[in-house]
């Protein structure tokens, strides 16, 4: 089995993000560079995760599939609170012209999604929100991948390193979800910004570590490398890359001067992610329950009615804490102004 660091011309690594930012255009074109791009397969059908693959085997050997470990399923969600929200959003909705969301819970076809990697092994598996089981990490290294987990915690590093091939520290900085096996918020979790967690990971674990969290220029990724990092992954980064399936509100949001910073909200999938702050945040993010996936599964269709009517206030417009840094560059350029 290959190490991480061989599948790396470059040190950096374009961060897997659910919802089409990160395909196969994207992939291809990082590791032309010499980087290493992520599919990821969150929010998306085992066949469209099957076909991303071969669409991005065909165009590089190099790249990785980034999963969703499902919650237990004893996770209690609070029913009542979960109908209240929805409730809520009735009229965005009504304005909208769409229905709401069922929130039905479930694990994102995790089953069918592993019996595709299992069945057509990648280079490179990552998992975000937790550990599979032994049994899965296992079945898929004897296929011949590296598995690397998304920790946010020394904790979260010790048990990982037990199981996975490399960790992807993921810092308070990060765009979109924090990765933390457990959606915790609350002051005795508190998440770590990337210059404090990357080194107490590192003195836990002598895993290769990839750093994230609001990383956006060369000097950012020189950073981490000193850290002790073996690559840095960069997503905002690239969400403006002509590769990228970002869709166009949320391209022009980065870089429109009425969005001057982000925020941690559970406002649109009940889990607590960063993205810019924006109307829908601010009037609704108070009042969202942890509840993922329902959460999700409610605002589905009011972003994507959003963003088909060029709404930037009400989608989720994730970015980590160095939007501003972004270009709408060509990915290959993009990896090559990070390490030259």
């Amino acid at each position: 089995m290959a190490d991480l660091r061989d599948l790396l011309r470059r040190p950096v690594v374009a961060a897997p993000m659910a919802g089409g930012a990160s395909g196969p255009d994207l992939v291809a074109a990082v590791a032309e560079a010499g980087g290493l791009g992520f599919l990821a397969a969150g929010y998306k059908t085992a066949e469209d995760v099957r076909a991303e693959i071969g669409r991005a085997r065909r165009a590089t050997p190099a790249f990785g599939v980034n999963v969703f470990v499902p919650p237990p399923q004893d996770t209690p969600v609070d029913a009542a609170a979960v109908a209240a929200y929805r409730d809520r959003l009735t009229p965005e909705a009504d304005r909208l012209g769409v229905a709401l969301g069922e929130p039905v819970g479930g694990d994102d076809g995790w089953d069918a999604k592993l019996a595709v990697l299992l069945a057509d092994p990648v280079p490179v598996v990552s998992f975000t929100f937790g550990l599979p089981s032994r049994e899965v990490i296992d079945a898929l290294r004897e296929r011949g991948s590296l598995v690397v987990a998304t920790v946010t915690s020394p904790a979260e590093a010790r048990l990982a390193s037990a199981v996975a091939d490399a960790l992807c520290v993921q810092g308070a900085e990060a765009g979109a979800h924090r990765g933390s096996f457990v959606d915790d918020d609350s002051p005795a979790s508190p998440a770590l910004p990337l210059r404090e967690l990357l080194p107490a990971v590192r003195r836990v674990t002598d895993l290769p570590l990839i750093a994230a969290g609001g990383l956006a220029t060369a000097a950012d990724v020189a950073g981490v490398l000193a850290a002790g990092a073996v690559a840095a992954q960069l997503g905002t980064a690239f969400l403006r890359a002509p590769e990228s399936g970002t869709p166009a509100p949320h391209r022009a949001a980065l870089a429109d001067p009425r969005f001057t910073a982000t925020a941690v909200t559970r406002a649109f999938s009940g889990r607590s992610a960063r993205g810019l702050v924006n109307r829908f945040m601010s009037e609704h993010g108070p009042h969202a329950p942890a509840a993922y996936p329902h959460v999700h599964q409610i605002t589905t269709p009011l972003r994507r009615a959003a963003a088909a009517r060029n709404d930037p206030d009400t989608m989720a417009l994730w970015a980590g804490t160095g939007f501003r840094q972004a270009t709408a560059d060509p990915a290959g350029e993009i990896v090559a102004r990070l390490a030259p």
